[in-house]
């Protein structure tokens, strides 16, 4: 709220967000809620759907753990909020540096793919124990260090 504010931009929903609206207008940010039976064209235009469904399509999976598919979402938002849009307000900046001020750089957030098999550090001692174990690549983290989400194959929980 705080972000959308300090910029003065407006928050645009469908007619299903109605029942914050007031919420979302009491803290100062303007919230444009369009009529019944219509859609947001800005918000037609980012159809998550399509993108997430393309994701799925290549991984070797036949049922997805609920955690994935969130993950789907959050890597596709992510990426999408990356990088300048033809029709955006802005023709060099994307939605992520307009609102946070962060960039993309290359050798920090495109280390490792989505859906990549990896081996995490995991805490241990001086035992012979193994120190990793498997995982799936998720997405950036938005640290400066450029760290990343794994699932973990073992827990199932994001780390």
């Amino acid at each position: 709220m705080q972000a959308y504010t300090a910029r003065g931009l407006a928050i645009l929903g469908d007619v299903q967000f109605q029942h914050i609206q007031q919420d979302i207008q009491q803290k100062g940010v303007i919230f444009n809620i369009c009529s019944a039976d219509e859609h947001v064209p800005e918000i037609e235009r980012y159809t998550l759907k399509e993108r997430v469904c393309s994701i799925a399509t290549v991984l070797p999976f036949k049922e997805y753990p609920p955690q994935l598919i969130v993950e789907m979402v959050y890597n596709r938002v992510f990426w999408l909020n990356s990088f300048p849009h033809r029709d955006g307000i802005h023709d060099l900046l994307s939605p992520r540096a307009i609102m946070t001020g962060q960039k993309i750089q290359y050798d920090k957030h495109c280390k490792v793919e989505f859906r990549t098999y990896v081996q995490v550090h995991e805490k241990h001692n001086n035992s012979m124990e193994s120190r990793t174990s498997g995982a799936i690549a998720l997405r950036p983290s938005r640290n400066e260090q450029g760290g990343h989400y794994f699932l973990s194959l073992h827990t199932g929980k994001k780390s």
